[in-house]
Parts: structure tokens; C-alpha cells; sequence
């Protein structure tokens, strides 16, 4: 937890959110889910450089097909998400970072049991796509989607199948909907062969984080056993159970970088890996720590502590997960990251990070203010201590969050659509 009183001294140990208030962590969630669907971003255009349009669909693919099966069973058990029909599938996909909310803003409607649809009012990953060309489109919405699509909604049924009514390449070119889906669920259908990394990706230390439980008696929405809702309005939840989806939702951020590494491991060297994480955690981290602090900011207005900031990326969360502390001194912020904790076994982003290799700690500390370096202040076999500290001159910005800029959920704004509605079979 964070001490209550800012500035010297204030030590991160454990729990990065439970200082949060409610109000916060509302408007936090569904930063942090825009925030890891623009992870593919940052990664897919060095991707893109190493392998082609083609390899960086086929690296998609794999990331997601191992990812998202894992991530979304641990959503449901943490929020009471119960049952194996469409209702349960769709509730799901609110709570992805493949959909984040009114940037992919998906609709639904249940027919029954097995049966239903989904479209897309909205598709920010579209509109990032379409000024690339054609080639481009085909590959997100036919090569890459058709089979990850599939691949959550096995985590709930293994016989449901995603299936295309009309997308895009659109005709006519401002098409509304955007793209329009079938899911499908019949004992007939054959699951898919599941892919190659899914076992490795599920049997990781990122899969099997425990946190703790949802506190029933918080005030608020403990869970989302109820109805399918139209969206998801995250003030009606409890502090409590946005804490806990805030650390879900972090960890879906590192298993899908798992599963990123995993396949540029399948198509390159280790060091050709390793250096395209790296870009990756950069241009990501430096865009994340941004839209963080404008967001909280938005509520409170005042001076924010960098530490506690700092704190709040998931890079660091949870907790249980890294290990890392973070603290307030008097030249600045200390970031203390372990050698050995459950994320650098598993190979996610802090184990990337060395003394000679601070981009995306520079990029975030860019984040937090544009005077601020990091630099290496111990380095020992137990931990990498970094100092983030305030210079004359402003540090410039990374080709690499300059490259995760492009995309126009870097500039998104989420807005209040009221009260939502419950969604009922037709």
C-alpha cells in the first residue's frame, strides 16, 4: 500500500490501488484497458520492420490466441462471471483489452443461449488501420481476427464460433456499422488445435497470480453475475472490485506481452527478441504513464506525487506479480526492481530492463514530467535501483512512443453515456 501522506518517504510496497478511492479507480479501469490494446501499437510496427506485413499478423495471432483465453477466465472468476452461453462471452469481451470501451465500442444482442451478435459502432483499431492501405485492413479484420476472435470465446465455450456477417475493407467507405458477427455455439462445431504457447502461457506466473478477493461488503456493484448490460458503467462498482479489475486488467497487459514474446521467440534470435520487447515496453510505457496522469487529473487537478503516479502503471502491477517498490526522496523518485520476482521468470517486461537499458523507465519518467531522466543508481544481483530525477532541459521524446502516438487512442476521450441498459433475450 501507499502512505497517506505524499512526497519523502511515501514507499510502495504492495497493493498499488488500494489507496485509490472509488471515483479514481473508475475512471482508472478503463484507461488501463485502452492502454493495453494500444500495446500491439507500439510492438506491431517493429514487428512489421522484422517480418513483414504477414509475420507481424502471424506474431498477432499467437499473442492473442494464448493470451486472451487465460485472461478471460481469470476476469470471470474474479467478478462471479458465471456460465458457458453468448450473455457470458460478451460479458467478457467488456472487460478485454482487445475491446476496450467506446474505442472499440462493441453492441450486442442475445437471442438465446447459442446464439447472438455482436457489431462495432466504432472501431478505433480500424480507423488506426485504414490510412495504411487495403493489405492492412485485410490482414487486422480477416487474417488476424478470425481465429482470435475464436480463441476467447473458447475460454467460455469450447464449441462457440465467431463468425463474420459484413467487414471491412468497408463499402461504401464510411459504412455503419463498422463490421457486424455471428457467435454461435453448437456441440457440432470442432474446437480449434490448440495453438502452439497456449500451455506455456497458461502454466506462467502471471496466470497464476493470486489476489486478493473481491470485499462483498464494499459499497457498490461487488461482481457482474447480473445481466449483460449495454455498457459497463465502472462508478456503479465497488472500490473493491474496480481494484481488483485494475490488477486483472494489468495482468492481461503482461500475459499478452508474454505472448508476444513467445512468438517473436517461434521467428527470431534472442537478442532480435529481446530488442524488439524493449521497443515495445517503451513506446507503450511512455503514452500509458501520460494518459494516466491527465486521467487522475481530471478529478483532481492539483499536484500529483510522481511515486504514487509512478506506481499506478501496470509495467509495476500487480504488485504480488513484480515485486517492485517505489518511493519519494528528496531529489526525486527511487524505482527499486527486483532480480527475481514471478515477472522476470516469466520473461515480461521488467526483465528486459538492465543498467545499461533504461528506455522504458526514460519513457516514463518523460511521462510523468518531460525535465525528468533516469539513470542507474545501484546495480546489484539483488535488485536494479533506478533514480528518476528533474533536469534544466526537457528530455526528448522516443522515436518509440513517437511511433505508439500514431495511433488515435493516444488522444481518446472516454464520455459518460448514463445509465446503461440491461440486455435481455429478443
Amino acid at each position: 500500500m501507499v502512505s497517506d501522506r505524499p512526497g519523502a518517504g511515501a514507499v510502495v510496497v504492495a497493493g498499488a490501488f488500494a489507496h485509490l478511492t472509488r471515483e479514481q479507480l473508475a475512471i482508472l479501469v478503463p484507461e488501463l484497458l485502452l492502454t493495453g490494446h494500444l500495446i500491439d501499437r507500439s510492438g506491431m510496427a517493429h514487428t512489421i520492420g522484422a517480418f513483414g506485413r504477414d509475420g507481424m499478423a502471424e506474431v498477432a495471432i499467437t499473442e492473442w490466441q494464448v493470451a486472451s483465453p487465460v485472461y478471460t477466465r481469470r476476469m470471470r472468476d474474479a467478478l462471479r462471471i458465471t456460465g458457458d452461453g453468448v450473455e457470458t462471452i460478451f460479458k467478457g469481451l467488456q472487460l478485454d483489452i482487445g475491446a476496450p470501451p467506446q474505442f472499440m465500442d462493441f453492441r450486442f444482442r442475445v437471442d438465446d443461449h447459442d446464439h447472438g451478435e455482436f457489431w462495432l459502432d466504432h472501431c478505433g483499431a480500424l480507423a488506426d488501420v485504414e490510412p495504411m492501405g487495403e493489405d492492412y485492413v485485410r490482414s487486422m479484420c480477416h487474417d488476424i481476427e478470425d481465429p482470435t476472435f475464436d480463441a476467447t470465446a473458447l475460454a467460455t465455450n469450447p464449441y462457440a464460433q465467431v463468425r463474420p456477417i459484413h467487414r471491412p475493407p468497408r463499402v461504401p467507405a464510411d459504412r455503419r456499422p463498422v463490421c457486424a458477427w455471428t457467435v454461435i455455439i453448437d456441440p457440432a462445431h470442432v474446437p480449434p488445435t490448440e495453438p502452439s504457447g497456449a500451455a506455456r502461457i497458461a502454466g506462467s506466473a502471471a496466470a497464476q497470480v493470486v489476489l486478493d478477493p473481491v470485499d462483498p461488503a464494499d459499497p457498490g456493484q461487488s461482481d457482474y453475475a447480473g445481466p449483460l448490460l449495454s455498457d459497463l458503467r465502472f462508478p456503479d462498482f465497488s472500490r473493491s472490485a474496480l481494484a481488483r479489475m485494475a490488477d486483472e486488467v494489468c495482468l492481461q497487459h503482461h500475459l499478452l506481452t508474454l505472448g508476444f514474446r513467445f512468438a517473436l521467440t517461434e521467428r527470431a534470435d534472442p537478442a532480435t527478441t529481446v530488442d524488439i520487447l524493449r521497443k515495445q515496453f517503451t513506446g507503450i510505457a511512455g503514452l500509458t504513464t501520460e494518459r494516466l496522469a491527465h486521467a487522475l487529473q481530471r478529478i483532481d487537478p492539483g499536484p500529483t506525487d510522481p511515486a504514487r503516479l509512478l506506481a499506478l502503471h501496470p509495467a509495476w502491477n500487480p504488485l504480488q506479480y513484480t515485486g517492485v517498490r517505489i518511493e519519494s526522496d528528496a531529489d526525486g523518485v527511487l524505482l527499486r526492481i527486483p532480480r527475481d520476482s514471478p515477472a522476470v521468470r516469466d520473461g515480461a517486461w521488467p526483465s528486459v530492463l538492465d543498467a545499461t537499458h533504461l528506455e522504458p523507465i526514460q519513457a516514463m519518467a518523460r511521462g510523468l514530467d518531460p525535465r525528468y531522466r533516469a539513470e542507474t543508481l545501484d546495480d546489484s544481483a539483488d535488485a536494479l535501483t533506478i533514480g528518476l530525477r528533474l533536469g534544466e532541459q526537457p528530455y526528448p521524446e522516443s522515436g518509440e512512443v513517437a511511433i505508439t502516438r500514431f495511433s488515435t487512442g493516444a488522444e481518446f476521450q472516454f464520455t459518460d453515456r448514463g445509465i446503461p441498459l440491461p440486455l435481455t433475450v429478443v
